[in-house]
């Protein structure tokens, strides 16, 4: 082993991450930072350009539909061109499309500008997931996706925080101001983050091995465990989209204000902020399906509990108990969809899983909202919580299912992971290699073999092992 490989498996051994992970973070970090335009996007068409509310709804309606586009046709491409061209083009194009949003004024032109930008900036979504699958050790992934997630809080926090003081200058400012960030993440990458994506490798026969059979779309969609966890994802993502169009909405009919609203939907991001590392730690390595059993029961009662609330502090409570199931959900749900991915296919994986979240933006405002004209806000809640009860009930089957049939041939439900050795990263009783980027642009990848079986007499990936939200 050079001393350039020492000097780089002793820095990797203080922090257990790579510094291509942290490289990643940053972009991801600088990215948030500069989001400002989906944050205030129904307030600048309707308090800056004067369309209604209704034409704000269906402009949000077609980002969350580019969104779900992109998720699927990104994850084929993180896959096919690999994970930094296909970051770089996103970034790229959403700083383009952003721009542009500032400069278009007809509705028409709006709502197809708008549609773009959904696309390009959930594009970046798979691509991102998927490198950290690449170059992050099983044992450190959940851990990995926890700092990726706090990263993408905390800079919604301080750029929603910023947002509205430059848009006070114009909110052309605004939509110069993310684009000019955006730049920056591409820059970023492009300088800082090398290609991760690993080779197909061979599978083992009587006669030598023949290649690592292809994984398309089709392969994922019969992977039946696999899609039990993006639909289970989907139930829980359509409970927290409730908090950005519904809590509002009920909050105001209580008669509290806008100002009530932004202190308890504030407590979210503080609270994921402020405790996401420290509970991640308690997480690693543990078995998944208890922990998203929690995380749904949490979440759903959370939403629950509104139903009760009167006050700002009864809703901060409620958003309290809510947000402590995100928490537990996001790095759980995210390491558990990188252990169930084939190596060469993980982008079209993480893809799926993104479109689960991308849906639940798009149809969670239109359920919810027919609900509560329908029904009332407490037969909303109350539903809610039985969404929960269900979800936790999908977890506890999925649970039972990964221990009767474990990935890799190891029981899941212990999280049984092997130690590290010089060949690679042991997890499930197969090992997989060490996957890592060099100093500079120079990437050594290291793939051993480790089986993933696509439940229900789907694909045997061979070798290789991919939010949110």
């Amino acid at each position: 082993m050079s001393v350039a490989r020492l000097k780089q498996a002793a820095k990797e051994s203080v922090s257990g991450l790579p510094r291509e992970f942290w490289w990643l973070w940053t972009s991801t970090l600088v990215n948030r930072l500069g989001g400002f335009v989906a944050t205030f996007l129904a307030m600048y068409l309707t308090a800056d350009r004067g369309y209604s509310p209704m034409f704000a709804g269906l402009v949000g309606a077609l980002y969350g539909l580019g969104g779900a586009v992109s998720a699927v046709v990104s994850g084929v491409l993180t896959d096919r061109l690999g994970r930094r061209p296909t970051l770089l083009v996103s970034q790229v194009s959403t700083a383009v499309t952003v721009a542009v949003l500032g400069f278009v004024q007809d509705p028409v032109s709006i709502a197809v500008v708008t549609c773009l930008v959904g696309m390009t900036s959930n594009a970046s979504r798979p691509a991102v997931q998927a490198m950290i699958a690449d170059i992050v050790r099983p044992e450190d992934r959940v851990r990995a996706f926890a700092l990726n997630y706090w990263a993408i809080n905390l800079g919604f926090a301080v750029s929603a925080a910023a947002a509205g003081l430059i848009a006070s200058h114009g909110y052309l400012t605004l939509f110069l101001g993310d684009a000019g960030m955006t730049l920056l993440c591409a820059v970023i990458v492009f300088a800082k983050v090398p290609e991760s994506r690993p080779e197909r490798g061979v599978v083992p026969t009587g006669s030598g091995g023949v290649d690592e059979p292809e994984v398309g779309l089709g392969s994922v969609l019969r992977d039946r465990r696999f899609m039990a966890v993006v639909g289970l994802s989907y139930l829980v993502a359509t409970l927290i989209q409730q908090a950005f169009v519904a809590l509002p909405v009920a909050m105001g009919a209580e008669g509290l204000s806008s100002t009530d609203y932004g202190i308890a939907i504030a407590t979210n991001g503080a609270l994921i902020v402020a405790v996401q590392i420290p509970v991640t730690r308690f997480l690693e390595h543990r078995d998944p399906a208890p922990l998203l059993m929690a995380s749904a029961l949490l979440t759903g009662g959370g939403f629950g509990l509104t139903a009760f609330a009167g006050s700002v502090g009864m809703y901060t409570v409620a958003v309290t108990v809510w947000t402590l199931g995100e928490i537990i959900n996001s790095p759980t749900q995210m390491g558990l969809v990188a252990r169930l991915s084939p190596t060469h296919a993980r982008g079209r994986y993480q893809g799926m899983y993104s479109l689960s979240w991308s849906l639940a933006s798009l149809t969670a405002p239109l359920v919810g909202g027919a609900v509560m004209d329908r029904f009332g806000a407490d037969t909303l809640w109350a539903s809610s919580a039985v969404v929960g009860i269900v979800a936790a009930g999908g977890y506890a089957a999925l649970g039972r299912a990964m221990r009767n049939r474990p990935v890799g041939g190891t029981s899941e439900g212990g999280t049984s992971e092997g130690g590290t050795s010089d060949g690679g990263t042991s997890e499930g009783g197969t090992s997989e290699g060490d996957v890592a980027a060099g100093v500079g642009a120079e990437v050594a990848a290291e793939v051993a073999a480790e089986g993933v079986v696509g439940a229900g007499g789907g694909v045997r990936a061979g070798v290789g092992e991919g939010g949110g939200g």
